[in-house]
């Protein structure tokens, strides 16, 4: 008896310290998650602080450029919010001291940055130029500002740090705890085995003693009467503490279950219930028909032999050993972490064994997520630096063969054979712009815009280009607000997807349209770390066609990557949608299953004020006299612009670089008009050369170009206000028309 009291003692000491290590378990796990998304807020706000500073910057030489008031209330708006910017940064990262002086540091060069930029509009508007050379003379702002990004990235780079960090000590803790869990559990079983031997030597010896009282005197019918008595209390005890050891055991957040040695299951706890399917009654081999087990990386599915139950039940004791399961019956996959070991009678041979799975699968998918955000925007960046030089080059050929292809018109074969040329550069030029689209460096020419009337005028457009086959829907909610976005590359947008929709329809089906406003809290963004909460309009393409699986949702958003036959797609459609949304400010998500149809949501940026109507402009004429100044660090790209420029009647004068060109006009060289690629070499912009002339020629006309935008003269997803921007590869006729545009100053 006492020997039972103390291993019931023993046993509940385990189980209260395995109650502590999952409750311990879980709050590291509400920690940690809560740590990781006050990292990702932090590393969501830099940039937005940076983005504030530019702005001021930005609006200062808009005012230095066109003194337009407009400017004066942006620099005071965006200067204004930088100091709170940074308190409510500071304030977030107030545990982490060196973050912290870091962060308190960059606030005082932040707010003398924007010291200086108020003293130079203060001195452009009391008209002292002196002033404001010798403020500039000084680059002191411009050091400030490297000063400034230096310490961001710093801090980014320690908040980064700290994420690993945190990601290392969580996952150890969570090693710690989990061995804890199936060390107790262990002790337990044997305990419990323990205890029903002793009861069962208890039950006999009872047996033992009434057959004896039988045949001997009723003289010990009072000694057995109270022996009985002791043993029915000790039942008694005996049955409520393994209901307490019941209760406890299921109470457990991670599935246990123990086995014979033949594989039996002669326990299991609820958890095993919900998160493995298991049902009173079944062994392993039943079990494992439930679902389909797979390693690690989900692809390779686990041999017999691999096993975790036929490997602790060889005697081979494993910790943490990730394996992914997908259920038969459709649901989704489960990462599992699985530790085993097997149970020893006294002889030292093989009884049993005891496995314990944690699930980890939101872990993993917000892992997934993150990293696929990650993925996609170093793609974007990459994209983007080879677009550049591609549409130099395309600039070239595509000038070329136009003037080739107006001049064989007495050789019909060699004129076919240009124009073929030039079709070709223009399919490469169409591809680049896609590119540029993903990459989020295309210029976006926002306005307010009512989003059902768009919807219903593409769906219009999208009857005869669908087909017959397919039925258009519509589900408007006639209160959605209006959004702030390009309107043409909406409409290229819901084109795309419709015919993305089509192709997974063959045999016909349904394409439903749908708008209504949505509101995106903390949760939905914890677990979609790439988007923003707040207010947004939500426009849903549904369809029902093959829909698509996890992985090909996973690699939907790549540029190039199509399910399509070769020749019938060229894997640029949803990228381009991607990045249209990601630079608009929006968010987008695919919702798909196979075999029932895919739905593509995008949360578009919403607006306030009146929706605007597009201006028409009457066409300029083409030819001038002006001179035109070239500023264009590619000789092919700058001589071939000199040639169609003086084929239009102009004057063309050229330089490779911002010191060339700012040498020829301290040089008093007279032009009209300053044509300068954006990305120039020596370290300035075409931005930063059209701020230097300005201030030696005030009011000289500035028309940009470049293969992509960059932020030099695009915020926030759209150009500058006053900026004017000929994309490249363009045409000669366009190029006039930018030209005469620039030059009337419209």
């Amino acid at each position: 008896m006492p020997s039972q009291r103390i291993i019931l003692g023993i046993g509940l000491a385990i189980l209260l310290a395995i109650s502590a290590a999952s409750i311990g378990l879980d709050l590291k796990s509400q920690y940690d998650a809560a740590t990781v998304s006050r990292a990702l807020g932090v590393l969501k706000k830099i940039p937005d602080i940076e983005l504030l500073l530019r702005r001021a910057e930005s609006a200062a030489r808009g005012f230095a450029l066109s003194k337009d008031p407009y400017f004066l209330g942006e620099h005071r708006n965006a200067s204004e919010g930088v100091p709170a910017a940074f308190d409510q940064l500071i304030e977030e990262i107030k545990d982490n001291p060196a973050e912290k002086q870091l962060l308190e540091e960059t606030k005082a060069l932040a707010v003398r940055r924007v010291e200086i930029s108020s003293e130079m509009i203060r001195l452009q508007t009391a008209g002292d130029t002196a002033g404001g050379l010798a403020l500039m003379a000084q680059a002191e702002g411009r050091t400030t500002m490297e000063k400034i990004g230096v310490n961001l990235d710093k801090a980014m780079a320690q908040v980064r740090t700290r994420l690993a960090d945190r990601y290392t000590a969580s996952r150890t803790t969570r090693r710690f705890l989990l061995a804890i869990d199936l060390a107790g559990t262990v002790l337990i079983l044997i305990l419990a085995t323990v205890l029903i031997r002793a009861s069962g030597r208890s039950s006999r010896e009872l047996q033992n003693s009434l057959s004896a009282t039988q045949a001997a005197n009723e003289s010990l019918e009072a000694a057995v009467a109270e022996r009985t008595e002791h043993l029915v209390a000790a039942h008694e005890e005996l049955r409520h503490s393994t209901a307490v050891l019941q209760n406890t055991f299921n109470s457990v957040a991670e599935a246990v279950i123990v086995l014979d040695a033949r594989g039996e299951i002669i326990l299991a706890n609820e958890a095993a219930k919900k998160l493995l399917q298991y049902e009173p009654g079944m062994n392993v081999r039943e079990l494992r028909r439930l679902s389909v087990a797979y390693h690690a990386d989900g692809v390779t599915r686990l041999t017999a032999h691999e096993m975790p139950s036929e490997q602790v039940l060889r005697g081979e004791p494993f910790d943490e050993q990730e394996i992914v399961i997908r259920p038969a019956d459709g649901r989704d996959p489960l990462d599992l972490v699985v530790s085993g070991r097997p149970l020893r009678d006294a002889s030292g041979s093989i009884s049993g064994a005891a496995l314990v799975y944690h699930d980890v699968s939101q872990w993993r998918e917000t892992e997934r997520k993150l990293q696929q955000s990650q993925k996609l925007d170093a793609i974007g960046k990459l994209t983007g630096g080879v677009a550049h030089d591609f549409n130099n080059m395309l600039t070239v050929i595509t000038g070329t063969t136009e003037t080739l292809v107006a001049s064989l018109k007495d050789m019909p074969t060699l004129q076919k054979t240009a124009a073929m040329i030039d079709q070709a550069a223009e399919r490469c030029s169409e591809l680049i712009q896609h590119l540029l689209a993903f990459a989020r460096r295309q210029p976006l020419h926002p306005r307010n815009i009512d989003v059902n009337g768009t919807v219903l005028d593409i769906a219009k457009l999208l009857r005869p280009t669908l087909g017959e086959q397919i039925e258009i829907d519509s589900i408007l909610d006639q209160e959605v607000a209006t959004s702030h976005i390009d309107a043409s590359q909406l409409a290229n947008a819901l084109l795309n997807m419709a015919i993305n929709a089509r192709d997974a329809m063959p045999n016909g089906g349904k394409l439903l349209l749908e708008t209504r406003n949505v509101v995106l809290d903390e949760a939905y963004v914890q677990d979609n770390p790439d988007a923003r909460p707040g207010a947004y309009v939500m426009l849903a393409v549904s369809d029902t066609g093959t829909g698509m699986s996890r992985k090909v949702q996973d690699k939907v958003f790549e540029p190039f990557f199509t399910t399509k036959e070769v020749g019938k797609g060229t894997g640029l459609g949803l990228s381009m949608v991607y990045g249209f949304v990601k630079q608009s400010g929006g968010h987008i998500k695919i919702y798909s299953e196979l075999g029932h149809g895919t739905t593509i949501k995008l949360y578009l940026p919403p607006a306030r004020g009146q929706t605007e109507a597009p201006a028409i402009a009457a066409a300029p004429p083409l030819h001038g006299n002006e001179t035109i100044f070239v500023v264009e660090d590619d000789a092919l790209v700058r001589n071939f612009v000199a040639t169609q420029l003086q084929a239009l009647g102009y004057q063309t004068v050229a330089a490779a670089d911002g010191a060339a060109a700012l040498a020829i006009v301290d040089q008093g060289e007279p032009f009209d008009l300053l044509f300068t690629d954006v990305i120039l070499p020596g370290g300035m912009t075409g931005r930063q050369l059209a701020d230097e002339v300005a201030l030696r020629r005030p009011g000289m006309k500035v028309l940009y170009t470049s293969g992509y935008t960059d932020n030099a003269i695009v915020h926030q997803g759209k150009l500058d206000p006053g900026v004017l921007l000929l994309s490249k590869p363009y045409r000669k006729s366009q190029l006039a028309n930018m030209i005469r545009r620039a030059l009337k100053g419209a």
